[in-house]
């Protein structure tokens, strides 16, 4: 089994700053693309950045210059620096990860499994004028 778990939100004053954290649990073989979303009250849920298995990213344009995705594969964790935050960044944040491969040996055998989007079950983050 599969999960994803972030952490690091809270409330925090306009101008400031948190790093969320996204750690995948479970039998972890590899994790293709992953990224972080958000969704504010009466709002769809919406990238805010991803990063491929190779580093590279790609930034919704209200967060350019502001927040920061990276990952590190050895610990199955992605992570959201957020900088410089503004009230309009308040919302839910879910971690994703587009596909992840678990893999189990056993004594005469090796099974590969493929999850297909994976959600974390969201932190929120809060940001006061």
């Amino acid at each position: 089994q599969v999960q994803l778990v972030e952490s690091g939100g809270g409330l925090v004053q306009a101008g400031g700053s948190l790093r969320l954290s996204c750690a995948a649990s479970g039998s972890i073989f590899s994790i293709n693309d992953m990224g972080w979303y958000r969704q504010a009250p009466g709002k769809q849920r919406e990238v805010v950045a991803r990063i491929t298995s190779g580093g590279s990213t790609e930034y919704a344009d209200s967060v350019k210059a502001r927040f920061t995705i990276s990952r590190e594969n050895a610990k199955n964790t992605v992570y959201l620096q957020m900088s410089s935050l503004k009230p309009e960044d308040t919302a839910v944040y879910y971690c994703y990860a587009d596909r992840i491969t678990t893999r189990v040996q056993g004594a005469s055998y090796v099974r590969y499994s493929s999850h297909s989007d994976s959600w974390g079950q969201g932190t929120q983050v809060t940001v006061s004028s």
